[in-house]
């Protein structure tokens, strides 16, 4: 599988700007700036790459975790993660996933382990280069 983004910047670092586009059509021309990404605390100015990467990894940590409650014989009906990723000096340093979860008939001992589990096998975890943590309750 191949995934195809494209990035297209105008101007210099910090006043110039760009947009984001995904092969999928998820977002076209999407804006980002130096603005949108280190002045913008409420999100209207654009995204940033820190976001997206936040993004992917909820995502990504999500359906992993899905497959491997099912694999275990376990149906989620909800995962609800939110994920607050740490960038500074120039690097990303964790991310934080915090994670409310439905899984009629789990114990909170065999959900933990499968959700540690479904953290480190994740694609996008093997990817960073960053601390990962994982706060995961059930609801």
């Amino acid at each position: 599988m191949k995934r195809k983004v494209n990035a297209i910047w105008n101007g210099d670092g910090e006043n110039g700007n760009g947009f984001l586009s995904a092969q999928s059509g998820a977002f076209v021309k999407m804006p980002y700036s130096f603005k949108s990404r280190f002045k913008n605390d409420d999100g209207n100015l654009g995204t940033n790459p820190e976001e997206l990467i936040a993004a992917a990894l909820s995502g990504c940590f999500n359906m992993k975790l899905s497959f491997v409650l099912n694999d275990s014989n376990f149906n989620p009906e909800e995962l609800n993660t939110n994920a607050v990723l740490v960038f500074e000096d120039g690097k990303i340093l964790s991310v934080e996933l915090n994670l409310k979860a439905k899984v009629p008939g789990i114990s909170k001992e065999v959900f933990d382990e499968l959700a540690e589990e479904a953290k480190k096998d994740c694609p996008i975890s093997g990817a960073l280069n960053c601390e990962i943590h994982l706060n995961a309750s059930l609801i």
